[in-house]
């Protein structure tokens, strides 16, 4: 039994709470891990404001990254010692999804709502009760025990606080261009939302090759920060953005719309219909109470798609080494994405600072 210091929420609308909670050791398929850093995503802040079904009490956090200090018996995919982030959707490489190149739909990740392990039961304890691991993970605290189909093993050399961001938010973003979207060389994207997941599609549209990659955020700072990663155009609202698409496009519209807001509204879904052109695709990532209502006719005159995407399309297995790959090369900026570090009693003060837009993204820095 391990001690483990967390940030927990008790019920919706409830502040995190820092408490200690024991921790069980790993069972057979499972690792106990270390985590280092914690990715603060906005699906945390979602789960804590009551916006999404969810257990409680949970602990938070489904981006982290750290090392193995524990195997129960069975494991085969990482080893004591290994460094490792988590994927929010496990990938247990078997399922009909999984088999098929779809890990971001894999079966194993039915639990993320409640937080149980597939026998039914819980890691995290304190007073008696359990406690869920948001997405079976909880990487807001220091210690956790994981399914080892949500652990991937990374290179020793990466940094901790980087590699947590690859658990989520920067395949999320990156996919949602690349794979969901399909981004191709020479197109118009234009992307709503540049914080944690809006930058990494700009990234990925840039990196697929897209001649104008258009940002629509109200936030001047994500603006600037906007172009850092790659966008060639900022407005500050959608009726700007949609004005230059028609005028650079002589009128052709975009070829694509991606929908990466902190919280999905209908007005947001309007616009990204309205600006995509002849067979043109909106992609929806952001999570929100929005609703389409829209005229059929909007979508069939102009053969126009819209879909969602959960994980950017990512196999995380094959994704994640990818992304880090990239960044090594220089080609995907990371580092550039951590505007504040956090410690771990700090974890209201940094949804405050993401919620004022202060924050590409935040990262808790754990003490041990």
């Amino acid at each position: 039994m391990v001690t483990t210091r967390a940030a927990i929420c008790r019920e919706p609308r409830r502040p995190w709470e820092i408490i200690d909670l024991e921790l069980d050791e790993p069972k057979a398929d499972e690792v106990r891990v270390r985590f280092h850093a914690a990715g603060m995503c906005h699906s945390d802040d979602h789960i804590q404001k009551g916006d999404s079904g969810m257990r409680f009490p949970v602990v938070g956090g489904h981006e982290g990254a750290g090392v193995v200090e524990a195997v129960g018996a069975d494991v085969t995919r990482v080893a004591v010692g290994d460094h490792v982030v988590c994927s929010f959707i496990p990938a247990c490489g078997k399922c009909r999804y999984c088999s098929t190149g779809h890990q971001n739909m894999c079966d194993e990740g039915k639990n993320a709502s409640t937080g149980e392990f597939p026998d039914g039961t819980f890691r995290f304890h304190a007073g008696g009760e359990d406690f869920g691991g948001l997405c079976v993970l909880g990487t807001f605290s220091q210690y956790a025990v994981l399914h080892e189909f949500s652990c991937i093993k990374i290179p020793d050399d990466i940094p901790f606080d980087v590699a947590a961001l690859v658990s989520c938010g920067v395949p999320t973003g990156w996919g949602t261009a690349v794979y969901a979207g399909g981004v191709r060389p020479g197109e118009t994207v234009v992307v709503y939302g540049a914080g944690g997941v809006g930058s990494n599609a700009v990234q990925g549209a840039r990196y697929a090759g897209a001649k104008n990659v258009v940002v629509v955020d109200p936030v001047e700072f994500k603006r600037d920060m906007a172009k850092v990663f790659g966008a060639t155009h900022t407005f500050a609202d959608a009726e700007e953005a949609h004005e230059f698409v028609v005028q650079t496009t002589w009128g052709q519209l975009a070829d694509h719309a991606l929908i990466t807001v902190g919280v999905l509204s209908d007005e947001v879904i309007t616009s990204a219909v309205g600006v995509v052109g002849k067979s043109g695709k909106v992609t929806i990532t952001a999570v929100g109470p929005g609703q389409l209502d829209l005229p059929g006719g909007m979508l069939i005159g102009y053969q126009r798609r819209v879909q969602g995407a959960v994980f950017g399309a990512c196999n995380p297995l094959y994704d994640v080494p990818r992304l880090l790959s990239l960044y090594r090369s220089g080609d995907l900026k990371l580092d550039e994405l951590i505007t504040r570090r956090y410690p771990l009693e700090e974890v209201n003060q940094g949804y405050r600072d993401m919620l004022d837009g202060k924050n590409i993204r935040g990262v808790i820095v754990h003490e041990h």
